[in-house]
């Protein structure tokens, strides 16, 4: 499901036990990222999202530098039976802390 940035805030802040997945490059990722983040590159996601989110129900947020890998990721996760993935699209868009 695809959601705003402060969608995605406003949700984080109320909930727990979410996996926040950047699904960039680990140059990228080491570059900035969202406090909390766990990279997970597009191309390794089929093969190791198991590792970091293992109940099919639990709430997985995506985001990667401007949206289209993060699509493709969250796309990718639906289709493996993830129940609740939140699609915000691109770092460059997130107005909150970074690091």
């Amino acid at each position: 499901m695809k959601i705003s940035a402060q969608d995605a805030k406003t949700k984080m802040d109320a909930s727990m036990g979410f996996v926040l997945l950047d699904v960039r490059t680990p140059e990228e990722f080491n570059d900035e990222r969202i406090p909390g983040a766990i990279n997970l590159p597009l191309d390794e996601i089929e093969e190791k999202v198991e590792s970091v989110a293992s109940d099919l129900n639990q709430e997985i947020y995506v985001y990667c530098r401007s949206g289209n890998r993060s699509a493709q990721a969250a796309k990718i996760l639906v289709e493996l039976g993830y129940t609740k993935v939140y699609d915000f699209g691109g770092i460059i868009d997130w107005p909150y802390d970074k690091e």
